[in-house]
């Protein structure tokens, strides 16, 4: 069964950091723990599952290079399980490949090292909150929003062909109600399409609706999610569609008749 990452009432999130550094593991447990957050460590994939089958934590930061079972194992393992909680990857690699994998597995972001960490406490605030920001935009936005919509009073789903997008859960749904796991800035970027059906969105509006960080409006990241997510939607993911190609453009999603 999957569990799902709490933060009861007014808790601080908990946060599991996974490096076989001992003294980078205890400079980010003390200086997360001094911005508010209730951190764990792990000096590798073995000790780290034991911690999660303990509690569930808001995000993992994995890195990637670690003995035994690496980081990319472990973030699959962790979106499998808990598509959920946020998952954000260190790697020292210079070539572009292990960053690519992790977002193909749904890692929600990565930092390379030697990092700042201001810049990794604002990344890591960044993707708790998205859920979120997320929720907050499409209540707003969902009063006018022309999706199709779920007749029930107490749910709001749009439909992505035989799937159904459930707005208030977070969840999506395959034809038969089972869920369909997916990360966190999978479903933003649905919820972002189901807010503009028909209209075509270019990825610099992805990027800054549904994706929260500066990267290069070029970046793969974009296109990689897109093609996770037509997998999982899509009769024919080589022929898709729901969300279509607009060449040179982007991305636009066409909701079914």
């Amino acid at each position: 069964m999957t569990q799902t990452p709490q933060t009861p009432g007014n808790a601080s999130p908990a946060v599991l950091v996974v490096d076989d550094e001992p003294e980078l593991c205890t400079l980010l447990a003390e200086y997360l723990g001094r911005h508010g957050f209730q951190v764990r460590t792990a000096p590798d994939a073995a000790a780290a599952r034991a911690l999660v089958a303990e509690q569930v934590p808001a995000l993992a930061l994995l890195d990637i290079h670690m003995p035994g079972e690496n980081g990319l194992s472990l973030a699959r393992w962790l979106r499998d399980n808990h598509p959920r909680m946020g998952l954000v990857m260190l790697t020292t690699a210079v070539d572009a490949v292990d960053r690519i994998v992790g977002l193909e597995l749904g890692a929600d972001d990565y930092v390379p090292k030697p990092f700042d960490m201001r810049e990794l406490l604002a990344r890591i605030r960044a993707v708790l909150r998205r859920a979120e920001v997320t929720a907050a935009a499409i209540a707003a936005a969902s009063v006018s929003a022309p999706a199709p919509l779920d007749s029930s009073p107490t749910t709001r789903r749009v439909a992505f062909g035989d799937c159904l997008l459930d707005l208030d859960q977070r969840r999506l749904l395959n034809a038969a109600g089972a869920d369909i796991e997916i990360s966190a800035a999978e479903f933003d970027l649905l919820a972002l399409f189901a807010r503009h059906p028909h209209r075509p969105l270019d990825r610099n509006q992805i990027m800054e609706q549904a994706h929260n960080r500066g990267w290069d409006v070029f970046d793969r990241s974009i296109d990689l999610r897109i093609m996770r997510l037509r997998r999982k939607i899509e009769r024919n993911p080589d022929k898709p569609e729901l969300i279509k190609t607009v060449r040179n453009v982007g991305y636009v999603f066409v909701p079914t008749a």
